[in-house]
């Protein structure tokens, strides 16, 4: 028995055979499940949090703009009379190169709404006529402002609506009347004494 014993030992073990019936894989299918696909735990879709992102980038944006805006310093307002001889200086340079005819139209928009600004007048709305015929009855204009005034504007609708063959010596007596009147009267400086100032 031993001997038997021992050949058991020394022999190589039985193969099994299984056969696998069609029934026995379709137990095995079902028992064994395919791999999963990830699942989206996420409780707010993604357009949601792509505009609360914009929202919030927006919020910030406009944050940041308003607090620069506040520390900016305002510019404080340039008066009517600063603003008209700071244009009336500019047209001076061109008073070569501008047509006679365009430059007094320039130099009378200039006046016009210095005017406007300044004394609250509707000069701008108004013809030269009608505009000094309202001066008559109640003005804010000295009597030599005017005649200032009404000069400058005489010579001005001469120029535009007559046509007037104006000159460059006559634009210079046009820009200097228009100085004089926004100073309040008093004489401008012109040529070699405009350097001086």
């Amino acid at each position: 028995m031993k001997k038997r014993s021992d050949e058991l030992m020394n022999s190589p073990a039985p193969k099994l055979r299984y056969s696998i019936t069609p029934s026995l894989l379709v137990l095995a299918a079902e028992e064994l499940h395919d791999i999963a696909p990830a699942v989206d735990y996420s409780l707010i879709s993604p357009w949601l949090i792509f505009l609360g992102v914009f929202v919030l980038l927006t919020v910030i944006g406009l944050l940041a703009w308003f607090v620069a805006k506040s520390f900016r310093r305002p510019t404080p307002p340039v008066a009517p009379r600063e603003r008209a001889l700071a244009l009336l200086d500019q047209i001076r340079t061109q008073i070569t190169v501008i047509n006679p005819y365009r430059f007094s139209i320039h130099v009378s928009d200039i006046l016009r709404r210095y005017v406007t600004e300044q004394f609250g007048l509707p000069v701008t709305r108004q013809t030269s006529v009608e505009f000094l015929n309202g001066l008559r009855g109640s003005s804010p204009f000295s009597e030599d402002e005017k005649s200032l005034l009404e000069d400058f504007l005489n010579r001005c609708d001469l120029i535009k609506f007559a046509r007037y063959e104006a000159t460059t010596s006559d634009s210079e007596l046009l820009l200097e009347e228009a100085i004089r009147f926004v100073k309040g009267g008093q004489p401008c400086l012109t040529g070699s004494e405009a350097t001086v100032r």
